[in-house]
Protein backbone atom coordinates (compact mmCIF):
# COMPACT_ATOMS: atom_id res chain seq x y z
CA UNK A 1 0.00 0.00 0.00
CA UNK A 2 0.99 3.48 -1.34
CA UNK A 3 0.29 6.35 1.05
CA UNK A 4 0.62 9.91 0.43
CA UNK A 5 1.08 12.06 3.82
CA UNK A 6 0.88 15.71 2.94
CA UNK A 7 3.13 18.44 5.68
CA UNK A 8 6.04 17.27 7.58
CA UNK A 9 5.35 18.39 10.84
CA UNK A 10 5.16 16.27 13.69
CA UNK A 11 1.52 15.42 12.58
CA UNK A 12 2.14 14.28 9.73
CA UNK A 13 5.73 12.37 10.99
CA UNK A 14 4.03 10.38 13.70
CA UNK A 15 0.96 9.02 10.85
CA UNK A 16 4.34 8.41 8.60
CA UNK A 17 6.14 6.25 11.68
CA UNK A 18 2.83 4.48 12.13
CA UNK A 19 1.99 3.80 8.88
CA UNK A 20 5.93 2.60 8.29
CA UNK A 21 5.34 0.07 11.18
CA UNK A 22 2.55 -1.47 9.93
CA UNK A 23 2.08 -5.31 9.33
CA UNK A 24 2.55 -5.24 6.37
CA UNK A 25 4.05 -1.86 6.48
CA UNK A 26 3.52 0.77 3.86
CA UNK A 27 5.34 2.90 1.59
CA UNK A 28 4.99 6.54 2.44
CA UNK A 29 5.89 9.91 0.33
CA UNK A 30 5.89 12.77 2.45
CA UNK A 31 5.40 15.80 0.33
CA UNK A 32 6.31 19.73 1.64
CA UNK A 33 6.00 23.06 0.14
CA UNK A 34 9.38 23.93 2.18
CA UNK A 35 12.79 22.26 1.44
CA UNK A 36 12.89 21.51 5.10
CA UNK A 37 10.96 18.80 7.33
CA UNK A 38 9.56 19.48 10.73
CA UNK A 39 7.37 21.73 10.51
CA UNK A 40 7.07 23.85 13.94
CA UNK A 41 9.93 21.82 15.56
CA UNK A 42 12.19 23.85 13.13
CA UNK A 43 9.97 27.07 12.52
CA UNK A 44 7.68 27.34 15.22
CA UNK A 45 9.96 26.46 18.76
CA UNK A 46 11.23 29.35 20.27
CA UNK A 47 14.70 29.50 19.42
CA UNK A 48 15.74 29.26 23.24
CA UNK A 49 13.89 25.92 23.94
CA UNK A 50 16.15 23.71 22.04
CA UNK A 51 15.17 20.41 24.09
CA UNK A 52 11.20 20.64 22.21
CA UNK A 53 13.73 20.38 19.24
CA UNK A 54 14.93 17.08 20.35
CA UNK A 55 11.98 15.02 19.14
CA UNK A 56 13.37 15.66 15.87
CA UNK A 57 15.55 13.01 16.63
CA UNK A 58 12.09 10.36 16.21
CA UNK A 59 11.14 11.90 13.09
CA UNK A 60 14.88 11.25 11.91
CA UNK A 61 14.53 7.67 12.91
CA UNK A 62 11.00 7.52 10.74
CA UNK A 63 12.59 8.97 8.20
CA UNK A 64 15.52 5.98 7.86
CA UNK A 65 13.13 3.41 7.67
CA UNK A 66 12.84 1.75 4.20
CA UNK A 67 9.52 3.25 2.25
CA UNK A 68 9.71 6.57 3.21
CA UNK A 69 10.52 9.16 0.79
CA UNK A 70 10.48 13.26 1.48
CA UNK A 71 9.16 15.07 -1.29
CA UNK A 72 10.32 18.74 -0.50
CA UNK A 73 9.67 22.03 -2.45
CA UNK A 74 6.62 20.56 -3.89
CA UNK A 75 3.34 22.63 -3.56
CA UNK A 76 -0.01 21.44 -3.14
CA UNK A 77 -2.19 23.38 -5.52
CA UNK A 78 0.30 24.21 -7.59
CA UNK A 79 2.75 21.32 -8.59
CA UNK A 80 0.71 18.60 -7.25
CA UNK A 81 -3.11 18.44 -6.38
CA UNK A 82 -5.95 16.49 -4.51
CA UNK A 83 -7.14 14.45 -7.87
CA UNK A 84 -3.35 13.63 -8.66
CA UNK A 85 -2.91 12.10 -5.31
CA UNK A 86 -6.15 10.03 -4.93
CA UNK A 87 -4.84 8.58 -8.82
CA UNK A 88 -1.55 8.01 -7.11
CA UNK A 89 -1.61 6.64 -3.89
CA UNK A 90 -3.86 4.44 -2.33
CA UNK A 91 -4.52 6.98 0.40
CA UNK A 92 -3.65 10.17 1.28
CA UNK A 93 -3.68 11.91 4.86
CA UNK A 94 -3.45 15.57 5.08
CA UNK A 95 -1.39 16.56 8.07
CA UNK A 96 -1.24 20.38 6.52
CA UNK A 97 -1.20 22.13 10.31
CA UNK A 98 -3.36 25.35 10.89
CA UNK A 99 -1.21 27.95 8.71
CA UNK A 100 -2.44 31.00 8.97
CA UNK A 101 -3.53 33.44 12.27
CA UNK A 102 -6.36 34.52 13.79
CA UNK A 103 -7.32 38.80 13.57
CA UNK A 104 -8.74 40.34 16.33
CA UNK A 105 -11.00 42.72 14.25
CA UNK A 106 -10.27 45.93 14.96
CA UNK A 107 -9.84 49.32 13.67
CA UNK A 108 -5.81 50.08 13.06
CA UNK A 109 -5.09 46.33 12.87
CA UNK A 110 -3.69 46.68 9.88
CA UNK A 111 -1.48 49.66 10.52
CA UNK A 112 2.45 49.37 10.36
CA UNK A 113 3.58 48.30 13.29
CA UNK A 114 0.98 46.20 13.84
CA UNK A 115 1.64 42.20 13.67
CA UNK A 116 0.76 38.40 13.93
CA UNK A 117 2.52 36.76 16.04
CA UNK A 118 3.02 33.78 13.54
CA UNK A 119 5.13 36.28 11.00
CA UNK A 120 7.10 37.35 14.44
CA UNK A 121 8.03 33.74 14.85
CA UNK A 122 9.13 32.75 11.89
CA UNK A 123 10.95 35.68 11.27
CA UNK A 124 13.73 35.37 14.20
CA UNK A 125 13.39 31.40 13.34
CA UNK A 126 14.25 31.65 10.23
CA UNK A 127 11.30 30.75 7.71
CA UNK A 128 12.53 31.71 4.30
CA UNK A 129 8.86 33.11 3.29
CA UNK A 130 9.60 35.86 5.92
CA UNK A 131 13.21 37.00 6.42
CA UNK A 132 11.74 39.80 3.91
CA UNK A 133 9.39 41.32 6.59
CA UNK A 134 10.94 44.52 8.50
CA UNK A 135 10.43 44.60 11.90
CA UNK A 136 11.33 47.97 13.28
CA UNK A 137 12.15 47.45 17.20
CA UNK A 138 13.04 50.58 18.04
CA UNK A 139 10.75 51.30 20.15
CA UNK A 140 10.07 51.77 23.74
CA UNK A 141 7.11 49.99 24.51
CA UNK A 142 5.51 46.45 22.39
CA UNK A 143 2.19 44.97 23.34
CA UNK A 144 1.51 40.87 22.75
CA UNK A 145 -2.18 40.31 22.53
CA UNK A 146 -2.57 36.69 23.82
CA UNK A 147 -2.23 34.52 26.92
CA UNK A 148 -1.04 31.23 25.43
CA UNK A 149 2.45 29.92 24.85
CA UNK A 150 2.98 31.52 21.89
CA UNK A 151 2.20 35.04 23.39
CA UNK A 152 4.77 34.09 25.73
CA UNK A 153 7.71 32.95 23.72
CA UNK A 154 6.87 36.31 21.80
CA UNK A 155 7.16 38.05 24.84
CA UNK A 156 10.67 36.74 26.28
CA UNK A 157 12.19 36.45 22.50
CA UNK A 158 11.74 40.64 22.99
CA UNK A 159 12.89 40.59 26.43
CA UNK A 160 16.02 37.89 26.07
CA UNK A 161 19.63 39.78 26.00
CA UNK A 162 22.57 39.32 23.58
CA UNK A 163 24.26 36.93 25.70
CA UNK A 164 21.00 35.07 25.92
CA UNK A 165 20.09 34.81 21.83
CA UNK A 166 23.47 34.58 20.99
CA UNK A 167 24.09 30.39 21.88
CA UNK A 168 19.95 29.81 20.33
CA UNK A 169 19.35 28.86 16.48
CA UNK A 170 17.54 31.98 16.19
CA UNK A 171 18.75 33.99 12.89
CA UNK A 172 21.49 36.93 13.17
CA UNK A 173 19.37 39.45 12.11
CA UNK A 174 17.12 38.98 14.90
CA UNK A 175 19.44 38.70 17.60
CA UNK A 176 21.00 41.77 16.42
CA UNK A 177 17.55 43.54 16.32
CA UNK A 178 16.37 42.36 19.39
CA UNK A 179 19.56 42.83 21.72
CA UNK A 180 19.97 46.35 20.41
CA UNK A 181 16.18 47.54 20.11
CA UNK A 182 15.54 50.51 22.89
CA UNK A 183 12.36 48.34 24.23
CA UNK A 184 11.75 48.89 27.53
CA UNK A 185 8.15 47.14 28.45
CA UNK A 186 6.49 44.30 26.97
CA UNK A 187 2.65 44.39 27.86
CA UNK A 188 1.46 40.74 28.25
CA UNK A 189 -2.53 41.39 27.45
CA UNK A 190 -4.99 38.55 28.07
CA UNK A 191 -8.99 39.20 27.79
CA UNK A 192 -9.94 36.96 30.69
CA UNK A 193 -8.31 36.28 34.40
CA UNK A 194 -4.85 34.94 35.60
CA UNK A 195 -7.06 31.19 36.21
CA UNK A 196 -8.06 31.28 33.04
CA UNK A 197 -5.09 31.78 31.21
CA UNK A 198 -3.69 28.99 28.27
CA UNK A 199 0.01 29.33 29.39
CA UNK A 200 1.63 26.16 30.79
CA UNK A 201 3.25 26.81 33.65
CA UNK A 202 6.90 26.11 33.15
CA UNK A 203 6.48 28.68 29.72
CA UNK A 204 5.27 31.27 32.44
CA UNK A 205 7.58 29.77 35.21
CA UNK A 206 10.60 30.95 32.98
CA UNK A 207 9.57 34.22 32.76
CA UNK A 208 10.87 35.19 36.76
CA UNK A 209 14.25 33.66 35.08
CA UNK A 210 15.00 36.55 32.71
CA UNK A 211 18.82 38.15 32.75
CA UNK A 212 17.27 41.27 31.48
CA UNK A 213 14.19 42.14 32.41
CA UNK A 214 11.36 42.29 35.72
CA UNK A 215 8.20 40.89 35.88
CA UNK A 216 5.34 42.64 36.54
CA UNK A 217 1.92 41.60 38.01
CA UNK A 218 -0.75 43.56 39.56
CA UNK A 219 -1.42 41.89 42.96
CA UNK A 220 -5.16 43.17 42.52
CA UNK A 221 -5.52 41.40 39.17
CA UNK A 222 -5.09 38.22 41.24
CA UNK A 223 -7.43 38.95 43.91
CA UNK A 224 -10.45 36.04 43.52
CA UNK A 225 -8.52 33.87 41.36
CA UNK A 226 -10.28 30.87 41.27
CA UNK A 227 -8.41 28.38 38.60
CA UNK A 228 -10.28 25.10 37.76
CA UNK A 229 -7.58 22.26 37.12
CA UNK A 230 -3.74 21.85 38.17
CA UNK A 231 -2.07 24.02 35.32
CA UNK A 232 -4.19 26.63 36.17
CA UNK A 233 -3.66 26.25 40.06
CA UNK A 234 0.02 26.32 39.16
CA UNK A 235 -0.25 29.39 36.78
CA UNK A 236 -1.75 31.66 39.59
CA UNK A 237 0.79 30.58 41.96
CA UNK A 238 3.61 30.97 39.93
CA UNK A 239 1.70 34.87 39.17
CA UNK A 240 1.36 35.47 42.67
CA UNK A 241 5.02 35.04 43.30
CA UNK A 242 6.13 37.39 40.51
CA UNK A 243 3.54 39.81 41.76
CA UNK A 244 5.28 39.68 45.36
CA UNK A 245 8.59 40.27 44.18
CA UNK A 246 10.41 43.96 43.81
CA UNK A 247 11.34 44.92 40.40
CA UNK A 248 15.82 44.98 40.26
CA UNK A 249 15.58 47.45 37.80
CA UNK A 250 16.52 45.40 34.87
CA UNK A 251 16.67 47.18 31.50
CA UNK A 252 13.57 45.50 30.36
CA UNK A 253 9.87 44.97 31.94
CA UNK A 254 7.01 42.54 31.26
CA UNK A 255 3.79 43.56 32.77
CA UNK A 256 1.02 41.15 32.69
CA UNK A 257 -2.11 42.91 32.27
CA UNK A 258 -5.54 40.56 32.57
CA UNK A 259 -9.09 41.09 32.01
CA UNK A 260 -8.27 43.48 29.11
CA UNK A 261 -9.01 43.07 25.09
CA UNK A 262 -7.87 45.37 22.31
CA UNK A 263 -10.57 47.45 21.02
CA UNK A 264 -8.66 50.02 18.70
CA UNK A 265 -5.13 49.71 17.77
CA UNK A 266 -3.89 53.75 17.41
CA UNK A 267 -2.03 55.87 14.56
CA UNK A 268 -1.82 57.21 11.07
CA UNK A 269 0.35 55.95 9.61
CA UNK A 270 1.77 53.54 11.83
CA UNK A 271 1.06 52.10 15.19
CA UNK A 272 1.32 54.56 18.00
CA UNK A 273 -0.90 53.49 20.70
CA UNK A 274 -3.68 50.76 21.81
CA UNK A 275 -7.10 51.08 23.24
CA UNK A 276 -7.89 48.63 25.97
CA UNK A 277 -11.37 47.89 27.34
CA UNK A 278 -11.66 46.62 30.68
CA UNK A 279 -13.24 43.11 31.00
CA UNK A 280 -15.71 41.74 33.28
CA UNK A 281 -16.41 37.67 33.83
CA UNK A 282 -19.75 35.99 33.41
CA UNK A 283 -21.13 32.96 35.17
CA UNK A 284 -19.40 30.99 32.33
CA UNK A 285 -16.09 32.84 32.50
CA UNK A 286 -16.57 34.71 29.33
CA UNK A 287 -15.17 38.29 29.16
CA UNK A 288 -17.88 40.61 28.98
CA UNK A 289 -16.61 44.21 28.52
CA UNK A 290 -17.49 46.99 30.64
CA UNK A 291 -17.21 50.64 30.19
CA UNK A 292 -13.74 50.98 31.50
CA UNK A 293 -11.26 52.13 28.85
CA UNK A 294 -7.49 53.16 28.54
CA UNK A 295 -5.56 54.31 26.15
CA UNK A 296 -1.43 53.50 25.87
CA UNK A 297 1.35 54.50 23.56
CA UNK A 298 3.20 51.77 22.01
CA UNK A 299 4.93 51.43 18.94
CA UNK A 300 4.25 47.45 18.23
CA UNK A 301 0.99 44.98 18.41
CA UNK A 302 1.69 41.32 18.14
CA UNK A 303 -1.78 39.79 18.20
CA UNK A 304 -1.20 35.66 19.23
CA UNK A 305 -4.89 35.07 19.89
CA UNK A 306 -4.67 31.56 17.93
CA UNK A 307 -4.15 29.50 14.57
CA UNK A 308 -6.51 28.98 12.18
CA UNK A 309 -6.57 26.17 9.30
CA UNK A 310 -6.66 27.04 5.67
CA UNK A 311 -8.82 25.36 2.84
CA UNK A 312 -7.28 22.97 0.87
CA UNK A 313 -8.17 23.04 -2.95
CA UNK A 314 -10.64 20.04 -3.80
CA UNK A 315 -10.45 18.84 -0.02
CA UNK A 316 -13.60 19.40 2.02
CA UNK A 317 -13.45 22.40 4.65
CA UNK A 318 -15.32 23.50 7.44
CA UNK A 319 -14.58 27.43 7.74
CA UNK A 320 -16.57 27.54 11.20
CA UNK A 321 -13.59 25.47 12.96
CA UNK A 322 -10.88 25.48 10.09
CA UNK A 323 -10.33 22.14 10.12
CA UNK A 324 -11.27 19.09 7.39
CA UNK A 325 -14.77 17.64 8.59
CA UNK A 326 -13.68 13.86 9.78
CA UNK A 327 -14.72 11.11 11.78
CA UNK A 328 -11.50 10.18 13.88
CA UNK A 329 -9.38 11.15 10.97
CA UNK A 330 -11.14 9.68 8.09
CA UNK A 331 -12.83 12.17 5.74
CA UNK A 332 -14.05 9.69 3.05
CA UNK A 333 -13.07 6.07 2.01
CA UNK A 334 -8.79 6.70 0.92
CA UNK A 335 -8.57 10.66 2.13
CA UNK A 336 -7.54 11.25 5.78
CA UNK A 337 -6.03 13.83 7.96
CA UNK A 338 -4.37 14.19 11.24
CA UNK A 339 -2.82 17.00 13.45
CA UNK A 340 -4.08 20.72 13.79
CA UNK A 341 -5.99 20.29 10.60
CA UNK A 342 -8.18 17.36 12.03
CA UNK A 343 -8.67 18.65 15.61
CA UNK A 344 -7.63 22.36 15.68
CA UNK A 345 -4.87 23.98 16.95
CA UNK A 346 -4.60 22.26 19.97
CA UNK A 347 -2.14 20.32 22.28
CA UNK A 348 1.40 20.03 22.31
CA UNK A 349 3.88 18.62 19.79
CA UNK A 350 3.25 14.94 21.80
CA UNK A 351 -0.34 15.58 21.49
CA UNK A 352 -0.12 14.47 17.62
CA UNK A 353 1.08 11.11 17.87
CA UNK A 354 -1.88 9.54 19.73
CA UNK A 355 -4.02 11.72 17.35
CA UNK A 356 -1.89 10.57 14.30
CA UNK A 357 -2.13 6.97 15.64
CA UNK A 358 -5.39 7.27 15.63
CA UNK A 359 -5.92 8.33 12.03
CA UNK A 360 -3.75 5.66 11.03
CA UNK A 361 -5.55 3.10 12.31
CA UNK A 362 -8.75 3.83 10.68
CA UNK A 363 -6.88 3.78 7.63
CA UNK A 364 -5.66 0.18 7.77
CA UNK A 365 -9.33 -1.18 8.63
CA UNK A 366 -10.36 0.40 5.86
CA UNK A 367 -7.77 -1.29 3.56
CA UNK A 368 -8.69 -4.56 4.06
CA UNK A 369 -12.40 -4.08 4.71
CA UNK A 370 -12.35 -2.92 0.61
CA UNK A 371 -12.75 0.32 1.04
CA UNK A 372 -9.88 1.73 -0.80
CA UNK A 373 -10.30 1.60 -4.43
CA UNK A 374 -7.31 -0.11 -5.88
CA UNK A 375 -4.99 2.39 -7.57
CA UNK A 376 -3.37 0.34 -10.49
CA UNK A 377 -0.77 3.83 -10.75
CA UNK A 378 0.19 3.42 -7.10
CA UNK A 379 3.67 3.48 -7.94
CA UNK A 380 6.64 5.82 -7.14
CA UNK A 381 7.82 6.69 -10.62
CA UNK A 382 4.53 7.56 -11.63
CA UNK A 383 4.57 10.36 -8.99
CA UNK A 384 8.22 11.11 -9.97
CA UNK A 385 7.06 11.28 -13.87
CA UNK A 386 4.24 13.55 -12.91
CA UNK A 387 6.50 16.22 -11.12
CA UNK A 388 9.24 16.13 -13.38
CA UNK A 389 6.74 16.99 -16.39
CA UNK A 390 5.65 19.53 -14.38
CA UNK A 391 9.10 21.12 -14.00
CA UNK A 392 9.31 20.67 -9.99
CA UNK A 393 12.75 21.24 -8.84
CA UNK A 394 11.67 18.32 -6.30
CA UNK A 395 14.29 18.05 -3.08
CA UNK A 396 14.31 14.98 -1.79
CA UNK A 397 15.94 13.72 1.97
CA UNK A 398 19.42 13.65 0.72
CA UNK A 399 19.13 17.11 0.43
CA UNK A 400 17.64 18.03 3.48
CA UNK A 401 20.42 16.24 4.93
CA UNK A 402 22.86 18.38 3.36
CA UNK A 403 21.12 21.77 4.52
CA UNK A 404 20.88 20.25 7.96
CA UNK A 405 24.59 18.90 7.81
CA UNK A 406 25.48 22.86 6.61
CA UNK A 407 23.62 24.21 9.13
CA UNK A 408 25.07 22.31 12.24
CA UNK A 409 28.76 22.74 10.96
CA UNK A 410 28.68 26.35 10.69
CA UNK A 411 26.41 26.12 14.25
CA UNK A 412 29.66 24.14 15.94
CA UNK A 413 32.02 26.95 14.45
CA UNK A 414 30.09 29.29 16.41
CA UNK A 415 28.97 27.52 19.79
CA UNK A 416 25.17 26.86 18.69
CA UNK A 417 23.07 24.41 17.64
CA UNK A 418 22.88 25.46 13.84
CA UNK A 419 23.22 28.77 11.79
CA UNK A 420 19.80 28.19 9.29
CA UNK A 421 20.13 28.68 5.81
CA UNK A 422 17.13 31.57 5.71
CA UNK A 423 16.70 31.88 1.81
CA UNK A 424 15.00 29.85 -0.40
CA UNK A 425 17.92 30.19 -3.42
CA UNK A 426 20.29 28.96 -0.07
CA UNK A 427 18.35 25.93 0.67
CA UNK A 428 17.54 24.74 -2.98
CA UNK A 429 21.16 25.72 -3.76
CA UNK A 430 22.30 23.15 -1.04
CA UNK A 431 19.90 20.68 -1.67
CA UNK A 432 20.76 20.47 -5.43
CA UNK A 433 24.34 20.04 -4.73
CA UNK A 434 23.87 16.81 -3.39
CA UNK A 435 21.21 15.51 -6.49
CA UNK A 436 23.56 17.17 -8.98
CA UNK A 437 26.90 14.83 -7.39
CA UNK A 438 28.76 17.64 -6.81
CA UNK A 439 28.74 17.91 -2.86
Amino acid sequence: MRVAVVGSGPAGFYAAGALLSADPPAEVDMFDRLPTPWGLVRLGVAPDHPKLKTVSRAFERIAEQPGFRFLGNVEFGRDIHHADLVRLYDAVIYAVGAQTDRRLGIPGEDLRGSWAATEFVAWYNGHPDYQQLDFDLSVERAVVIGNGNVALDVARMLALTHEELEPTDATDASIAAIASSPIREILVVGRRGPAQAAFTTPELHEMGELAGADVIVDPAELQGAQPKGTNAERNVTVLQEFAAREPEGKPRRVVFRFFRSPVAILGEERVEGIELVRNELDADERAMPTAEHESLPCGLVFRSVGYQGVELPGVPFDPATGTIPNEGGRVEPGVYCAGWIKRGPTGVIGTNKKDATETVELLLEDAPAGRLDPKPDATAPAVDALLDERGVRVVEYAGWMAIDEMERAAGEKVGRPRVKLCTWDELLATAERVASGSA
